[in-house]
């Protein structure tokens, strides 16, 4: 990998895209640390410091880089846009036109990207309305002996929510500025920066407890296990072979080749764990809310909003177990593969064109998905049991979720990277 980019450094053009993809991840670094007009700064961080832990936003505030504790312009992060995202993606299934959009090819997708950044500048104003609520209430900093916000009028609060919604819109303007003019998925990279940035604090107070170098190399021990893990299962496929007929055209012979249907062990990627983390984080909301000395709050907080409690964890593993099959059939369509393999003359040796390949390729994923769900849940829950094992804290940014971005963008990255030094050099195809 570092002698991928050591070629890339020496190639100008492919230099002045890994420079100018690494200038915007430091622009919105500092963006993350710039604070909104009408917050306190100095009264932020007494509050991060007294503060018991709020485990409600810790998903947020990880994808955003502590951007959100420290109520910053770019407080909302990338998450705005990865909802929206979702939510498209789930409407292709209930609106047969964005169905339709997304199989028009390039221009329906450019619609479908417009509804999606229309959709992520509400989605912005209504979580930046949420988080202000939120900080205004005490809710946000529990514990907290002083105000962050001290000026609460209309016109204040207004110029915070447009103040957040706009970092939001820059940040997705950046997002996809990388796409285009740097290397990788400009968002995936973005999302890799927020979730990097917090690591060397993490390392730093895991090292400065009680047995701080004993804990240090264990914490290191697990993760390193676990990114082998993660890179094994995530480069495994599942091949099914294809074999393509010989067709004349006028009085040229095309087809007779053979390839394959590439199927990842996990086709659904972090969403089935980000959705499981969203749906959990609903009952400790209604429990701040609540009254602390209700029975049915002190429940909650005991056995549903911890994450160390026995009955969170179980739910957990079936909610990501649930949201791998779900999202595995809205993006994955074997009907539509089927349908698309026999227009071009193509089958599964063994298998009839039509609705049994389509059979056939629906039971492949049931299969495949079993091991992957379980491989998803193992990777979510190996480092928040180790850590809490150890007490080091199961909220530290090595969790489940973030490590499958890292080392997930991480992978990608470098692919393309190798990828645009093939096509410069031909190292690949020569040697």
């Amino acid at each position: 990998m570092l002698g991928a980019f050591v070629r890339a450094f020496r190639t100008p053009d492919l230099r002045r895209k890994l420079l100018f993809t690494i200038g915007i991840m430091v622009l919105f670094r500092v963006g993350s640390f710039l604070p909104t007009p009408g917050v306190s700064y100095p009264n932020v961080q007494t509050c991060i410091e007294q503060s018991q832990g709020n485990d409600l936003l810790g998903l947020v505030n990880l994808f955003s880089g502590g951007a959100l504790l420290q109520l910053s312009v770019f407080a909302l992060g990338i998450m705005p846009y990865i909802t929206a995202s979702i939510i498209v993606q789930l409407l292709r299934v209930v609106i047969p036109r964005f169905e339709e959009l997304h199989k028009e090819g390039q221009s329906g997708t450019a619609k479908l990207t417009q509804y999606t950044r229309y959709l992520t500048i509400g989605l912005a104003v209504l979580q930046s309305t949420t988080i202000i609520t939120v900080a205004r209430s005490g809710q946000l900093f529990a514990g907290c002996t002083v105000e962050v916000i001290p000026n609460d009028s209309w016109q204040t609060l207004l110029l915070m929510v447009i103040t957040m919604t706009a970092g939001t819109g820059l940040i997705m303007w950046l997002g996809e500025l990388i796409t285009e003019r740097g290397v990788g998925n400009g968002m995936s990279l973005l999302i890799f920066t927020s979730i990097a940035a917090s690591f060397p604090g993490a390392m730093w107070s895991i090292a400065g407890g009680d047995n701080g170098i004993s804990k240090f190399i264990v914490v290191m021990a697990i993760v390193v296990l676990v990114i082998a893990l993660v890179v094994f299962v995530e480069q495994s496929q599942r091949r099914v072979p294809v074999q393509y007929a010989k067709r004349m055209v006028g009085r040229r012979m095309y087809g007779g080749s053979s390839t394959y249907i590439p199927i990842k062990i996990n086709m659904a990627g972090v969403i089935p764990v980000i959705f499981a983390s969203s749906l959990l984080a609903v009952p400790g909301l209604l429990a701040q809310f609540g009254d602390p000395a209700a029975g049915w709050v002190q429940w909650v907080t005991r056995y549903l909003a911890s994450p160390s409690a026995p009955l969170h964890l179980a739910i957990y593993v079936v909610l990501i177990i649930f949201f791998c099959y779900f999202y595995t059939a809205i993006t994955f369509n074997p009907d539509e593969v089927a349908d698309n393999m026999k227009k071009y003359g193509g089958f599964i040796p063994g298998i009839r064109a039509g609705r049994p390949t389509a059979e056939y390729l629906d039971y492949v994923i049931s299969r495949i998905t079993a091991p992957g769900s379980i491989y998803l849940a193992i990777v979510a829950l190996i480092p928040t049991i180790a850590f809490i094992v150890l007490g080091v804290g199961a909220n530290i940014p090595f969790g489940g979720a973030s490590i499958l971005i890292v080392v997930g963008v991480g992978l990608e990255t470098v692919k393309q990277i190798e990828s645009q030094l093939q096509q410069r050099h031909y190292e690949g195809f020569l040697r």
